[in-house]
């Protein structure tokens, strides 16, 4: 592996405009494809397997157009404290607003009439109007919602309270500017890192260049995939942070090996053959991490993975041949200025002959240096300090309520919000999440089954069974007592469901939330299994190890519970709430936790990898377990420390968009990198290493000889060296 990518990243040095210029062509090509594409819809979703889905199924097949995937739109009157929707002048209005509507767009299918639908509560305070679209959500056009909005709007100003619920008026999640600040924050550390623009501007720039492709990508492939518009979100979160990592170590390996002389192009070789290793690597587990959302079943969670994935592997590529072209046109400008006169006041002199540029290698103990010799000292204190903060930092996660997001979570500042509660005072509070009974059978048996409802607990509502001109099947809706996110509710399903026969299916967005959480409740184990499993196996190839990996899996373990319990404590207890601007607080997104353990496995293991490579490296080459780890923090603990600040920087910048969605999950994934990175990998990782010793790197024999040698420490390249004194460079390049 590392003699491969050692020859690589030398060839792409060498031919570093060619490079460039296909990178550049790819990402051109790539633009114009999405340019060129139509604009990305709501990705279709459905749960395989599920009683609600066979629902949906069962409708679209017997009530063709009934399960129709068009947008809807309510438009609710509330009557001033007195007043009637019933009485003459407020009628008058709602027929009014009613004939508005349909005039409004050519994208209606139809307009209710809330006096001849019985659309008006029992105490005639609310009312409200249904309109069905020919399209989805996202299909709309801005005319169409503008129509809507000024239809509400008009009749507001006419003595009722008029609000607009209904997806009707979803856009495209906002890309906020915090998403850019996220990226200059990242620019300000690597500055710091490095000490040089040019430096810290190559991380920047091929990130954003592998981003484009893969974004770009998906966007021109969003209609033809049914990809959906969250999906370019995830791939640019997740793209950004992987992409400046990447580059990261490179560049700062690269770095590395100048300042022990190297002339530049082997100093290219070389950082590409190690830290170019522990990238794939690193990439791989990330991969394996997003592909095995696949284990769920869940198609669009399937998509959603396979594009992040997608752009990893673009990020890895990056790393490892644009990166290398790059270095070979920044030349001496790859090092701060201050390195480049204390190299060239070096030279002539004894110090320069044997090795210009040797300002870049630490002279003293750096702060990673003295933070591993106190762990090592004391490896049992920090293991109990850090295990124990993060238990506890874990414990709401025990509260975790999971559910989909709907209207009801959104802040009252918002319109759809205000519909929502309108309609909870004036209906009742399930009446925002009806259940839809689909029967499988002819009139008597449809009859048979409202009996059967009407005798269970937890029901507002059962309205007479509705067939189908075939007259062998028939819809029943039931309005629930409680919220559609209640106990109450979910109990109600499940009874429905177990005194009923098969032939009787429940479905709509609450039944479809219900099946949702427990399948992912289902998968969360196969889907661990799989995951730590493969990782498991490379990290095994990697470090030589059975314990190191082990270690690994565990910590991981403890950072992402961590991260949930802090989920829990701000989105489902509002703590700190006005912080991130969490307005209102709900029930955890149910594909929430899955979603973490994919991802932030990934994502943890980068810097497992990039740590424990360098103290794997050291002890490889003779030095003491316990020194070992001290001189792997020594050259990593500060490049590990700033990619992980970068990572959290990006994550965090998500927390400022308006998707609650989009908003949780970043903050997620950024506690998620802060816990892991800075405690279980820069405190607890050392300390277990600390208290194993030699142990740590014991490997059963019989398992030594039947893997294979990746070589991720570079070992073949310092034979090849050692081996190849007194010949020619161009004969190494051949070695």
């Amino acid at each position: 592996m590392a003699t491969f990518l050692y020859k690589l990243g030398r060839s792409a040095f060498r031919r570093r405009r060619l490079v460039a210029l296909l990178w550049v062509a790819l990402l051109a090509i790539a633009g114009a494809g999405a340019a060129t594409a139509p604009a990305a819809t709501s990705s279709s979703f459905s749960i395989p397997g599920t009683e609600a889905q066979r629902a949906f199924d069962l409708l679209e097949e017997r009530f063709p157009g009934a399960g129709a995937d068009g947008a809807t739109a309510r438009v609710v009157f509330k009557a001033p404290d007195g007043g009637k929707m019933t009485d003459a002048a407020h009628k008058a209005v709602v027929e009014e607003t009613v004939a508005a509507l349909k005039s409004g767009s050519d994208q209606i299918v139809a307009v209710s009439d809330p006096y001849t639908t019985q659309a008006v509560s029992r105490d005639g305070s609310t009312a409200y109007v249904s309109v069905t679209y020919k399209v989805n959500a996202m299909e709309l056009t801005d005319a169409t919602r503008d129509a809507l909005k000024e239809t509400g709007q008009n009749a507001q100003g006419k003595g009722l309270t008029v609000e607009i619920g209904g997806d009707a008026l979803q856009t495209m999640p906002e890309q906020g500017a915090s998403e850019a600040v996220g990226v200059v924050i990242a620019g300000i550390v690597l500055v710091l890192t490095f000490g040089s623009l040019v430096a810290a501007g190559l991380p920047l720039l091929t990130a954003i260049i592998g981003v484009g492709i893969g974004v770009s990508a998906i966007t021109a492939l969003a209609n033809v995939l049914d990809l959906g518009s969250t999906t370019s979100t995830l791939a640019t979160m997740i793209g950004l942070a992987v992409g400046i990592d990447y580059a990261l170590f490179i560049v700062s390996r690269y770095r590395a090996e100048l300042a022990e002389g190297r002339d530049k192009e082997e100093a290219v070789g070389r950082a590409v053959g190690t830290a170019g290793s522990a990238v794939v690597f690193a990439g791989l587990t990330v991969v394996i991490a997003l592909v095995g959302l696949a284990v769920v079943n869940i198609p669009m969670l399937t998509k959603m993975g396979f594009a992040a994935a997608g752009t990893v592997v673009i990020a890895v590529l990056i790393a490892l041949t644009l990166i290398p072209a790059l270095l070979g046109f920044a030349g001496d400008r790859i090092v701060s200025r201050k390195e480049r006169k204390a190299a060239k006041a070096a030279e002539g002199t004894e110090a320069g002959k044997q090795g210009a540029g040797t300002a870049g290698a630490p002279a003293k103990p750096n702060a990673g240096t003295r933070w591993a010799g106190f762990v090592v000292r004391r490896p049992l204190m920090v293991l109990l300090v850090g295990v124990l903060g993060l238990g506890a930092i874990a414990v709401p996660a025990a509260s975790l309520e999971m559910g989909l997001p709907d209207d009801g979570v959104k802040p009252v500042s918002a319109t759809e919000r205000r519909a929502y509660d309108l309609l909870s005072d004036g209906f009742g509070p399930g009446f925002n999440g009806p259940l839809l009974v689909v029967v499988d059978g002819d009139r008597a048996t449809a009859d048979r089954t409202v009996s059967t409802i009407k005798g269970l607990d937890g029901w507002a509502a059962v309205t007479p069974a509705t067939p189908n001109k075939a007259g062998d099947a028939a819809m029943i809706t039931v309005v629930p007592k409680d919220r559609p996110s209640s106990a109450a509710t979910e109990t109600l399903v499940h009874d429905i469901r177990d005194a009923t026969g098969d032939e009787v299916l429940v479905t709509g967005a609450t039944a479809m939330n219900i099946d949702f959480s427990q399948k992912m409740n289902d998968a969360l184990v196969p889907y661990l299994a799989l995951v730590v499993g493969l990782a498991f196996v490379l990290l095994t190839l990697v470090f030589r190890s059975v314990l190191v990996p082990l270690k690994a899996a565990l910590g991981f373990l403890l950072s992402v519970v961590a991260a949930l319990g802090a989920v829990v404590a701000v989105f489902q207890w509002g703590w700190l709430g006005s912080l991130f601007g969490v307005e209102q607080t709900g029930p955890i997104m149910s594909m929430m936790p899955i979603f973490m353990v994919g991802v932030v496995f990934g994502l943890a293991m980068d810097y497992e990898v990039f740590l424990v490579t360098r103290m794997r490296e050291a002890y490889v080459h003779g030095e003491r377990p316990a020194q070992a780890v001290v001189t792997g923090f020594r050259h990593s603990a500060r490049v590990v420390t700033a990619a992980a600040v970068i990572m959290i920087a990006v994550f965090a910048g998500f927390i400022g968009m308006s998707d609650q969605m989009v908003k949780m999950i970043g903050f997620g994934l950024a506690v998620a990198v802060l816990f892991d990175a800075f405690v279980v990998r820069m405190a607890i990782v050392p300390a277990v290493l600390a208290l194993l010793g030699a142990k740590a790197w014991w490997l059963p024999k019989w398992l030594d000889r039947a893997l294979p040698n990746v070589d991720v420490e570079g070992e073949g390249l310092a034979a090849a060296r050692d081996g190849a004194a007194g010949r020619p460079e161009t004969d190494l390049v051949k070695a």
